[in-house]
């Protein structure tokens, strides 16, 4: 992502986010946030506690994901889940993807 171009300028700022849908990026896409210092954390944008289906897909919220299917939400500095059930049951947190950061482009890669 070449943060020049307009669809990635917010990620210039400390704490922005943006959603990258393209063809081949991840399962659902991801999410990437600038979390400072020229650091960013690049996670999947298909919720970690669904198979992929039509909710699945996780909506973009600041500085979190939320899932559409039940409301799970997930902070994207850390890909923790925010608000996990008290059930006694097995919840997974986002995936993290390796990335790099040089010359104003950040690289996503698994």
């Amino acid at each position: 992502m070449n943060l020049n171009l307009p669809l990635y300028s917010p990620l210039t700022n400390t704490g922005s986010s943006v959603y990258v849908g393209a063809n081949g990026v991840g399962t659902a896409g991801i999410f990437v946030i600038n979390s400072g210092f020229n650091q960013f954390v690049a996670s999947e944008a298909s919720c970690p506690n669904h198979a992929p289906n039509d909710c699945s897909t996780m909506v973009l919220d600041g500085q979190t994901a939320t899932c559409t299917c039940d409301g799970y939400e997930y902070s994207l500095f850390t890909g923790q889940m925010l608000n996990t059930p008290d059930d006694g049951g097995r919840y997974y947190n986002m995936l993290i993807y390796n990335n790099t950061y040089s010359n104003n482009v950040v690289r996503v890669y698994n």
